[in-house]
């Protein structure tokens, strides 16, 4: 009972909370900056929706990987940016506005594309006959309530009280941080025996995507001629997923403990990759 409680109300209250201390720091100006900048969005979604899955089914058909695991990994790579992309995207000293109007632009896009990219995964590793109990519609509609409503009505404070959104979002932002920490951790904590099994073959693979994603983002905004600072952002952009909802979807909506184990792993360690990636670009990026 407690961890269908934890499940079907705590992960996705965790992750609409996440949402909506993203939504606290987006105005309306970040999504006209996309019109500004079509083409570091366009260079963006091609790395983020169309690479980034491709790049992970291959290191699956690399590995081997299958079964759970493997829709698992999928899961992840078809969610949007994590927020805290923003955070490493400040210490690379990359493009903030940038990073901002990407996520805003990827949660949004995720409400339509996850789904399908899940219902794919899970016919091709899973077998076809699951597949078909995937409510895609209802998923569409459980990942708006979770995340497009969440940010929404964050962006809605911020233009009403735009001073008390300014407070609220640091210290709003530190919670959702160890929210999502306790996320992690509950959710190896659930499935121990099976983590313990498992971190060593999905934990290099984890990392493995994680660095590999930052090069690839990076080297495709920069083979683009996009300026250094736009680079290094849609390589953190491209590799920083919002592991809670990969949580979310595995456990809630799917309800397959051993499918949220990647990305709570991957939760891990795109950490790793991500600042030494934001700390070596850091002195890249100096004075661009």
């Amino acid at each position: 009972m407690q961890a269908d409680v934890a499940s079907t109300i705590l992960l996705p209250a965790v992750l609409a909370f996440i949402m909506f201390s993203l939504g606290l720091g987006l105005t309306v100006a970040d999504f006209r900056r996309i019109v500004q900048q079509p083409r570091a969005l366009l260079v963006g979604v091609l790395c983020h929706f169309i690479l980034l899955p491709l790049v992970c089914f291959g290191m699956l058909k690399l590995t081997g990987l299958t079964g759970a695991f493997a829709v698992g990994f999928m899961i992840l790579a078809a969610c949007p940016t994590g927020s805290t992309s923003n955070l490493l995207t400040y210490l690379a000293r990359g493009d903030v506005a940038l990073a901002l109007s990407f996520t805003a632009v990827a949660s949004v896009l995720t409400i339509f594309t996850l789904p399908f990219i899940v219902a794919w995964s899970l016919a091709y590793f899973s077998g076809a006959a699951q597949a078909v109990d995937v409510p895609v519609g209802m998923m569409m509609v459980q990942v708006f309530l979770m995340m497009g409503l969440p940010v929404a009505l964050g962006m809605a404070l911020r233009g009403w009280r735009e001073s008390l959104a300014l407070r609220l979002e640091p210290r709003f932002t530190k919670v959702a941080t160890v929210l999502f920490v306790l996320v992690v951790i509950a959710a190896i904590s659930k499935n121990w025996d099976v983590a313990r099994t498992a971190f060593p073959t999905l934990a290099p693979l984890a990392l493995g995507l994680n660095l590999t994603m930052l090069a690839c983002g990076f080297a495709v905004a920069w083979l683009s001629r996009l300026s250094r600072r736009q680079s290094v952002t849609l390589g953190i952009e491209t590799a920083v997923q919002n592991a809670t909802l990969a949580l979310v979807i595995a456990g809630t909506v799917l309800k397959d403990g051993n499918m949220a184990i990647p990305g709570a792993v991957y939760g891990i360690v795109m950490y790793v990759g991500g600042l030494a990636f934001a700390l070596l670009m850091r002195r890249f990026t100096a004075g661009r």
